[in-house]
């Protein structure tokens, strides 16, 4: 069985060793020159970093299985500390109710607990009109909560408007977590602990990137074809069944499957018969671009987080790593630091276009601006652009979707999977899912559904601890 995989990230490369595991000879293309997606790794100034703050963990024991396959002991327990900036405050996340108190003050503490209460008691909509993003936080936390850690951060990231927002994103992220269980965890009552307040994830020793590169030299060991710098121009189609790849350069590849994890309008806008109906659906997906600004700072003790969640307003950067509190083998004996600044945008937005050096010299002045930087020197300044990060869930996108997947069910070779493939705001476990079920589909006739992975959002609920 002949099997070409899009795209060389976490979903691709599992589908990929899986299927070779149970006999299928594969072919994976990858744009880009790397390994590892938005999951990559990369040297930089004698550090390891990786695109922005990746941690992991699962309750999946599949998931698990073929991570420590993967890396062996070549990993360590990180204690995460990550807080969140608003308002020249820094405010610790999991939440400890001294430091709210200090922060908000008690009068802000009590406005934030009586508009809580408010909602509480009578609801400013019906459980049937919580369907966007901001009336989905404000029923569970109340206004003045959702004001301060929710609307800045989450407006940032998407580009839109809260109310424009589908309630989807909060019932991934945020389900089951309310202002009660909040207070709880922070008095250290209370049973279980959201997915959100974990307080130690794994992290491989050679960054998160590690997983990928070793999993891509066992595809490759085992007789397996990876190609780098070979985008894909389309998934060949005769009616309802796929044929092939061919690649941007003219040239096609026949298979007997195609596995796609490149952005799912991209494979439908490119198959050729696609119904209008499904081609206008697909125009109106949208994904979010991530501008990365590295800085190599001079100086060992800047801050103590991994990354910090900037949600003030007078600054546009949306979050900021530190990567030498993840594990000491990323940066060995040297005694700077690196920072990576997020800037979050679409194809159009100016910043998209806007010289290296000026993105640069704007993150430097608001490291400065949040009191991050202190008085040391920034050595020397990176960027790197990567494109469509995220699928945006604007209000109502499901009923966008449905045909889209319904056309793409119909074809029995083909398999979109991965954050880009299916649309998804994926971690990096559910991508392995998806790789591990379509191999299980493709090669032994399962009938795993691959669109559900990641919509059970009551069932999938990270521990507080990593499994061993």
């Amino acid at each position: 069985m002949r099997v070409g995989i899009i795209g060389a990230g976490p979903a691709g490369l599992t589908s990929a060793y899986r299927l070779q595991q149970l006999g299928a000879k594969v072919t994976v293309f990858e744009a880009a020159p790397t390994i590892g997606g938005m999951a990559r790794s990369f040297d930089l100034w004698g550090h390891r970093v990786d695109l922005g703050p990746h941690r992991f963990f699962s309750t999946d024991e599949r998931v698990n299985g073929l991570w420590r396959d993967m890396l062996g002991s070549n990993f360590r327990f990180v204690e995460r500390r990550t807080r969140i900036y608003y308002r020249q405050r820094f405010f610790e996340y999991p939440i400890k109710i001294g430091n709210v108190l200090r922060n908000l003050s008690l009068a802000g503490l009590c406005g934030s607990l009586l508009s809580y209460a408010r909602e509480r008691i009578a609801p400013e909509l019906a459980a049937d009109q919580r369907t966007t993003f901001e009336a989905w936080v404000v029923h569970n936390f109340g206004r003045r909560l959702y004001e301060i850690f929710f609307k800045s951060y989450s407006e940032k990231l998407w580009g839109i408007s809260c109310t424009e927002l589908d309630a989807d994103f909060a019932a991934q992220r945020i389900k089951r977590f309310s202002l009660s269980e909040s207070i709880l965890a922070a008095l250290g009552l209370g049973k279980e602990r959201h997915k959100t307040l974990v307080d130690r994830f794994m992290y491989p020793l050679a960054g998160s990137g590690d997983v990928y590169e070793r999993m891509a030299a066992a595809i490759v060991e085992g007789g397996g074809t990876i190609k780098l710098s070979s985008p894909v121009a389309r998934a060949i189609a005769t009616g309802r069944k796929v044929t092939g790849i061919e690649l941007r350069d003219g040239s096609t590849h026949a298979f007997d499957h195609v596995v796609s994890t490149m952005p799912l309008s991209s494979l439908v806008k490119q198959l050729h018969g696609a119904p209008p109906e499904v081609l206008e659906m697909a125009g109106r997906l949208r994904f979010r671009n991530t501008i990365l600004v590295y800085l190599n700072v001079e100086a060992t003790d800047l801050f103590p987080d991994q990354w910090i969640y900037v949600h003030s307003e007078d600054v546009a950067v949306g979050r900021i790593t530190n990567f030498r509190n993840w594990v000491p083998e990323l940066y060995g004996g040297l005694t700077s630091t690196v920072l990576a600044l997020e800037y979050w945008c679409y194809d159009d937005d100016a910043i998209w276009r806007t010289p290296d050096e000026e993105i640069v010299s704007r993150a430097k002045e608001e490291l400065k601006k949040i009191g991050l930087l202190r008085s040391a020197p920034v050595l020397a300044g990176h960027v790197v652009r990567v494109p469509n990060c995220y699928p945006v869930y604007s209000h109502g996108y499901r009923e966008t979707l449905l045909p889209i997947v319904e056309y793409l069910k119909s074809f029995d070779n083909l398999w979109p999977i991965g954050r880009y493939g299916s649309f998804k705001y994926n971690n990096q476990d559910h991508s392995i899912l998806m790789g591990l079920l379509a191999a299980d589909n493709i090669a032994l006739g399962k009938d795993c559904d691959l669109w559900s992975v990641n919509t059970d959002y009551d069932s999938y609920q990270e521990q507080a601890a990593a499994p061993l």
